[in-house]
């Protein structure tokens, strides 16, 4: 149940990160797409939103059996602790995987920023859902 929950949460928590009102502009403007408007090519909502849902149940799975594997050794592993996780696999893998790939790829370090920032913030929160529904 709390995997679910958490990755309902995360998909809500990015849609509303890279909303028209919040970073999306930003992002389009450091990815250097001056009109905010996906091209052709690029916008295929089947592939865009599909993509985005497999990808978000892979990482709330996978971060689901690290806080389902820490509770088991460790009974007094709380939310706390379950965000904690959450930060450091969305910081130390979610973020830094990609810094190199994106700058050899000639993206805007501002584009890593906000791209790997949701992605944090949304582990952090589904560490913490994941570890309170245990």
């Amino acid at each position: 149940m709390g995997i679910l929950v958490a990755f309902a949460v995360s998909f809500i928590s990015g849609a509303i990160w890279f909303g028209p009102k919040t970073f999306y502009p930003v992002w389009m403007k450091a990815k250097g797409i001056a009109s905010g408007q996906l091209n052709s090519n690029q916008n295929k909502p089947a592939i865009l939103f599909g993509g985005t849902i497999v990808a978000l149940l892979i990482q709330t799975l996978t971060l689901g059996l690290i806080v389902n594997s820490l509770q088991i050794n460790h009974p007094n592993f709380g939310i706390v602790d379950g965000a904690g996780v959450g930060f450091a696999v969305g910081v130390g893998f979610a973020a830094f995987a990609s810094l190199s790939h994106r700058l050899f790829g000639g993206e805007n370090f501002k584009v890593w920023i906000i791209e790997t920032a949701n992605d944090a913030i949304n582990l952090t929160i589904a560490g913490a859902i994941i570890a309170f529904f245990n």
